[in-house]
């Protein structure tokens, strides 16, 4: 199971690393992929690829996606999967027991969404690279503090170790999980512990927001991490 582009990081897989993988795949043709491709339409490097585009391992592939990104439909909750028939019948008996299934205005919108103009969809990448590109900088002017370009999602990873250990005279700093916890304390901004994606060294931040919140969210992050000794 993996995501392309991913959360929390936006690494995104080029169509020579999917192949790569492909070839061990094949050595084990008892494997399943779950491919989540749920942030596709948010991509800042390329076009999207999908490890399904490969014949040798399609029947094995499950495709993971919704409308909550690409079509910024966070609030209908409706997501999908593309996926062999007998995988895609098996999911259905179970989620025949969860839920009821998706309400009909949800259904309306997503088939608006996906038989509609992908413009709105185009512009709002272009806005989230700009947003992307603001973070980057505003984290580069905080000291200790390392990130790497996140090549899709709306999301950057960056590594604040270097911060643990330390304290504001009142709050001690000594993992991801105080650090999140510090800044929403302190700076009032919500961020998400790294340890939860299995990376203790890093917290997750958002720019899925307005520039005017990035840069006032960045700003009190940055005055409550100078205050750390």
């Amino acid at each position: 199971m993996f995501s392309s582009p991913c959360n929390p990081s936006g690494s995104v897989y080029t169509k020579d690393e999917l192949e790569a993988l492909v070839k061990v795949f094949v050595k084990w043709p008892e494997v399943y992929i779950i491919s989540d491709e749920i942030y596709e339409y948010i991509n800042f490097v390329g076009r999207h690829e999908s490890i399904a585009q490969f014949a040798e391992v399609k029947d094995r592939v499950i495709i993971i996606n919704g409308l909550s990104k690409g079509y910024a439909m966070t609030g209908y909750r409706l997501g999908y999967i593309a996926a062999p028939v007998d995988v895609a019948k098996a999911c259905e008996k179970l989620q025949g027991q969860l839920t009821s299934g998706a309400n009909a205005v949800t259904q309306r919108a997503a088939i608006t969404a996906l038989l509609g103009d992908m413009k709105p969809t185009h512009d709002m990448n272009v806005e989230f690279s700009r947003r992307r590109e603001k973070m980057l900088s505003l984290l580069a002017q905080i000291p200790n503090i390392e990130c790497a370009a996140p090549d899709g999602a709306f999301y950057v990873f960056p590594v604040v170790k270097k911060y643990f250990g330390t304290t504001d005279g009142i709050t001690p700093v000594n993992d991801a999980d105080d650090m999140c916890m510090y800044l929403l304390n302190t700076a009032h901004v919500s961020t998400v512990t790294g340890r939860a994606f299995g990376e203790p060294d890093c917290i997750r931040i958002s720019f899925a927001n307005s520039m005017e919140k990035i840069e006032e969210a960045m700003r009190r992050i940055s005055t409550a991490l100078a205050n750390l000794k």
